[in-house]
Formats: structure tokens, sequence, C-alpha cells
């Protein structure tokens, strides 16, 4: 069903996570010969297993929050969710400070700050790849297929007109291949968002249905994946013979989301090719072989992630009625009916409602 796909993606988001989050920090050990440190692998583990709780959390009560109230644990578990989260991080904390060993202060100290730093780039990336996902599938595979498609037409043109070098950190990439993923990158996202845009199993968030009892990912698309009309510059026009061209508006967002993926996108594998050189160290780890680890090929997406969520919050996502609702319906009756009287005495101020005199007469 649909919704087995959603989980299906689910895990194997936290599975990449927990993947890269292993490797960053088994450098971490590697560099620093911490071995001998006491307790610091569990602790690395127990704050990963901390952040994730509070993350996931944070997802469910906002995403399910009727299925959530519905539920007395869930409730309880999610009325209390920051405390839980914050006492289960001070745990952690406070077993760091007795795990202590003089003649290791300032080592134990760099690998605290290697794992909080770790868990930044890593857990919180992922968390918002989730985020993006619930959005509807469409802003999951767009980005991340044109993250793919940059990377594989960069080497292709780099491979056969790259002349110029582009950057010292990565010695192979070239100007001819960053230009030309570009232009390729735009192209190929217009045209799967095309595809995808008018496929509703795509563009429909994943919902709780209190009916049914069930999750479901089926809506009316929203504008966003309605084909409209759009005027063609005057350039244009005189090529290609068109005046107005048919498009979904959310392929015009794709154009922003495939540029984003050759431009900045490429940033994030430098930095990982920084982060490696400065250890000397060739790859992540060798989980692939001839590929390194997972860490080498996620270097990109994360980066991605955190656009996709910052542009829908930005320009794609306005408010939610039935979030408002679902909210309103868990406060007391008094607290309800308050709210429906300001919200009348609103509307009628606005003329959008009969004057309540005319509705007594």
């Amino acid at each position: 069903s649909n919704f087995s796909s959603f989980t299906c993606i689910y895990i194997e988001v936290l599975c990449v996570q927990i993947k890269c989050f292993h490797e960053i920090i088994t450098i971490g050990y590697s560099v620093y010969h911490s071995y001998h440190l006491p307790w610091f692998r569990t602790l690395s583990w127990y704050f990963l297993l901390c952040v994730n709780y509070f993350f996931y959390g944070e997802t469910v009560t906002d995403y399910f929050f009727t299925l959530v109230q519905r539920e007395e644990p869930l409730r309880i578990l999610s009325k209390y969710h920051r405390f839980i989260s914050f006492a289960l991080y001070l745990t952690g904390f406070c077993m760091f400070v007795l795990s202590l060993v003089k003649k290791h202060y300032r080592l134990q100290f760099y690998m605290f700050g290697w794992t909080h730093v770790t868990l930044l780039i890593v857990v919180t990336q992922s968390h918002l790849i989730i985020h993006n996902l619930f959005e509807g599938m469409i802003w999951f595979i767009v980005p991340i297929s044109c993250v793919i498609c940059n990377d594989i037409m960069a080497y292709m043109f780099g491979f056969f007109f790259g002349r110029t070098p582009l950057i010292k950190l990565s010695p192979k990439k070239t100007w001819e291949g960053f230009i030309g993923g570009f232009f390729a990158t735009i192209v190929f996202g217009i045209l799967l968002s095309y595809v995808m845009a008018g496929v509703r199993y795509f563009v429909c968030p994943v919902e709780f249905n209190n009916d049914s009892n069930s999750f479901q990912v089926d809506c009316e698309p929203s504008d966003l994946f309605q084909l409209q009309d759009y005027a063609l510059p005057s350039i244009l026009e005189s090529v290609t013979g068109w005046t107005t061209v048919r498009l979904y508006p959310f392929q015009i967002h794709s154009i922003a989301l495939s540029t984003f993926a050759s431009i900045v996108g490429p940033f994030g594998g430098f930095f990982a090719s920084g982060f490696k050189r400065a250890f000397k160290i060739k790859d992540f780890a060798n989980t692939i072989p001839g590929h390194g680890g997972i860490m080498d090929r996620f270097d990109c997406q994360y980066l991605m992630a955190t656009f996709v969520n910052v542009y829908i919050a930005s320009f794609i996502r306005g408010p939610n009625p039935t979030k408002v609702i679902q909210q309103l319906l868990a406060l007391r009756v008094d607290q309800q009916l308050h709210i429906f009287n300001s919200l009348k005495a609103h509307l009628t101020e606005k003329g959008l409602l009969p004057a309540l005199e005319e509705a007594a007469a």
C-alpha cells in the first residue's frame, strides 16, 4: 500500500543516518586513537538514541496529532515529550562528566564535541528529510534525483570536455563539468517533475484518516500540481512559435531545486573532500566496494534536504486548517466556546456573517 512504501523510506532514512553517524564517529576514534577512553562508544550511541527520540517524537506529534490524542500512553508521552527528551540527554551529559579521566581530559572533550557536531550534521538533516517526505513523496524524490543527476552529468561533461580545474579541494572537478551538469540537471528536473506532478501517489501528503482509522495518501492535488497556461517571454516565443506553454507550477519550483542541486549541492561534496584531507583518509569507510562509505555517497544530499525544508516553509506551505481544527478539538469545552464566540464576532464585524440582531429576529 502507499503507506507501507512511506514506512520503508522512513526506515531507510534511519538506517542511512545510523550508518553515516557510525562512519564519522569511527573516524574520530581512529584519529584520536581513543579506543581506551572509558564509556565513549556507549555514550555516543546513547546521544544518538536521545536525539532521534526527540526528533521523531516531535514529527509524530506534529503530523499525527489526532492519533496521538486518542491513545492514552501516546498522549502522555507527547505531552511531556520535550521534558522526557531533555531528561534523557541530561543523563548522558552527567554520565560523560562522571566518565572524565585525569590523563584524557582534552581528548574526551574533543570527542564530546565531535559527537555533537556529527549529531547536528547527520540527525538534524535526516529529520528534515522525513519532514519533506510528509509533504508528499515528490518533495523527497525530485531533490534526491536532481543531486544524483548532477553528479552523473558533471562527471560525463567533465570526462569528455573537462579542461579547466574548478577547485583545489577536488582536483578532478572541472568548470566544464560544473556548467554542463547545471544545464542538464535543470532539464532533468523539469521533465521528472512533469511526469510525477500528474500522479496523486507522489503529490499527496501522508495523513491519518479518523473515519477509516488508517493512514492514507490520497487528496485533491493542490494548485501546485494542476496544469496551468504560462505566457512565454518574447525571445522564446520567436524561437518556438508558441505563445503559451502548459506547465505544472511545481515544475517552476523544480528549477529552484535543480539550481541549488547543481550550484550549492557540490559544496557538500567539497566540504567532505576537505574533511577527508584534513584527516588524511581516502574515504569515510569501505561499506560499498570502490565507492567508499555511505557518507561518501550522501555528502551532497544533506545540504539539499535542508534547502528543500527551508524552501517549503518559505514559499510553499501556508496555514493548515486541518491542523488548527485538530488542535481546537483538543482544548477544553469552555476554551472552544470562547474561540467560537471570538471567531463569530470577528466574522460578523467583517460583514461575512449576518449581524447578530438580524439572526435573533
